[in-house]
């Protein structure tokens, strides 16, 4: 009997199923209600509601049974966790499937660290799908490791775990029609094109909408949601480490546009992911905040899937994975335990699922060439421009102050919370440094640095005084890329990755506390800011208003352009 016959007489009560979940409390994300029936499951499947004979069953007892979770964008290279130590932070948390967008380790590896990404999750309690990175490099104001084109998208497009093509950071390129950026575009042609236009209004909003662009995780403003949701654009409603927008656009949905919302992280670190929760908390923020718990899990499930074209999953019907979670509570969503087409993979915070076999790392990224006079700063007439950072925001300011100076060189300045921030290039050995000042971080001593900087990871390092920059510089080369606290020449603390110079290849648990010690180490040198590292890794990003510094010195990402140091 072929599987389909098999499934279908089961379905019809002439077999018995595999599994028989009783007396479970369906939160029907389909037809948005909830109603007590028993589920049954055979060969990973669901095939029916109501009461069947199976070879074994579990009584769920009035518990809850609802999909299990899915993220609508995230960067999985942020967790700092290899795709096995990540699906073992989350899976707990009831997640079953991320759309990732590996724009990191395209940024570093170009296609290699795409195959790597789709190589090394394979075989997890987490379904991946990768949307090709759209913006390698970012912008042409940073030196990335690699750059990819429409052609080369159109090599991978055809993957079957690949939903489309990822954020177009090039948000100018493409409502202007500039010719490399539309044709990513038409090379994710019948798949999902996803934007990214923090800020963007308007007309020129309405042409990146026209260009083909379907979706956007930048918005924090209910009216900027808003603008572009009337174009028809998919809203993911963000709440990462830093990136905390979920509370403040949740005025926006109400009955008759939340189908056209998801949940999305963006960016998590992995203690985050452990101690708070992935789309779970994003789950419980809706509900605390007003929204109906089923509409919550709909955003969070059906919605996601629906709009990536993700089969089978986001529902409990017949057809669909048996991909779901028990919960008990409504109001106060806690998963208890997470199933995978079928299997429990995860129990009262417990990852349960085996490990698959080890994927081989990638090569050695650390190529620095630079010179410590390349870090000074010489005095000039006028103002500086400083980065002010803007907490829980990727978004930054642009101040102008008098700066300090010490022997004709413009120096930090502890005092007035002003900071010397350097970033160097560090996959080609070009010799560019970028060097400008940053306010909000509040050291008093010492120095932190990371070879995470968005999007293009170069070193960037901030501190209070050129020696300890040196010396994280150093010690991030010896590390083969990593995050590392200075103080007095004395390193306080310290993460190797040496994948890539992304991510770690040690267990979740290795890594939470080394992550858990760093952060306590800026602490200690003076930073008050929840998430130092995470804050840092963004102050690189060039498409990211209002003022930010890559390798090629001080850039104004509002106009697009690099601008000088000194205002005359």
């Amino acid at each position: 009997m072929c599987n389909v016959q098999q499934k279908l007489s089961v379905a019809r009560g002439d077999r018995p199923a595999e599994l028989l979940f009783k007396n479970a409390q369906v939160v029907n994300v389909l037809s948005g209600e909830i109603h007590k029936t028993h589920v049954a499951v055979d060969d990973g499947r669901i095939v029916g509601f109501g009461d069947y004979k199976a070879r074994k069953t579990i009584n769920l007892r009035g518990a809850y049974l609802a999909p299990s979770l899915i993220d609508g964008h995230f960067h999985v290279e942020s967790s700092m966790l290899t795709a096995p130590e990540f699906a073992r932070a989350v899976v707990p948390h009831g997640t079953g499937a991320a759309v990732i967008d590996p724009h990191e380790y395209a940024n570093v590896l170009g296609l290699d660290g795409i195959r790597y990404v789709l190589e090394s999750t394979k075989n997890l309690p987490v379904d991946f799908f990768v949307m090709l990175p759209s913006c390698v490099p970012a912008t042409p104001l940073e030196t990335a490791g690699a750059r990819i084109t429409a052609d080369d998208l159109k090599l991978m497009i055809g993957d079957d775990r690949v939903a489309g093509v990822a954020e177009l950071m090039n948000f100018p390129g493409v409502f202007l029609g500039i010719k490399s950026e539309l044709a990513k575009i038409e090379a994710g042609k019948g798949k999902c094109i996803d934007g990214h236009a923090p800020g963007l209004r308007g007309k020129n909003l309405n042409a990146y909408a026209l260009a083909g662009v379907r979706s956007d995780h930048e918005s924090v403003t209910v009216e900027e949601a808003r603008e572009k949701l009337r174009l028809g654009m998919h809203i993911l409603l963000r709440e990462g480490s830093t990136e905390r927008n979920l509370q403040h656009l949740l005025p926006l949905l109400n009955a008759h546009n939340a189908q056209n919302c998801s949940f999305a992280t963006d960016d998590k670190l992995a203690g985050d992911l452990v101690n708070e929760g992935h789309i779970d908390h994003a789950v419980r923020v809706a509900i605390k905040g007003g929204v109906a718990p089923i509409t919550a899990l709909q955003i969070a499930t059906i919605n996601t899937a629906r709009h990536y074209r993700l089969q089978n999953l986001g529902a409990i019907a017949p057809r669909f994975w048996a991909d779901f979670v028990v919960f008990d509570d409504l109001k106060n969503f806690r998963v208890r335990q997470t199933y995978k087409k079928g299997v429990l993979v995860a129990e009262d915070g417990k990852y349960l699922a085996r490990s698959p076999a080890r994927v081989p790392l990638p090569r050695s990224t650390m190529n620095l060439r630079y010179r410590p006079e390349d870090i000074r700063v010489k005095a000039a007439t006028g103002k500086t421009r400083v980065i002010e950072i803007i907490p829980d925001q990727i978004v930054t300011r642009e101040v102008q102050v008098t700066p300090r100076i010490e022997a004709r060189e413009v120096v930090a300045d502890v005092e007035r919370d002003i900071l010397k921030m350097v970033v160097i290039e560090r996959h080609r050995a070009t010799g560019n440094v970028g060097v400008g000042f940053v306010r909000g971080f509040k050291l008093k001593h010492g120095a932190i640095g990371s070879t995470v900087a968005h999007d293009a990871h170069n070193v960037v390092v901030v501190g209070t005084n050129d020696t300890d920059i040196l010396r994280v510089i150093e010690e991030l080369e010896k590390l083969q890329g990593g995050q590392i606290a200075v103080a007095n020449g004395k390193i306080k603390a310290a993460l190797g990755l040496p994948v890539a110079g992304l991510v770690s290849d040690r267990p979740l648990a290795e890594v939470m506390q080394r992550i858990d010690a760093l952060n306590a180490a800026a602490q200690e040198l003076g930073c008050d800011l929840a998430a130092p590292f995470m804050t840092l890794s963004f102050l690189s990003l060039s498409p990211i208003p209002a003022l930010k510094l890559t390798d090629q010195g001080l850039i104004d990402a509002t106009k697009l352009r690099k601008t000088t140091l000194f205002v005359r």
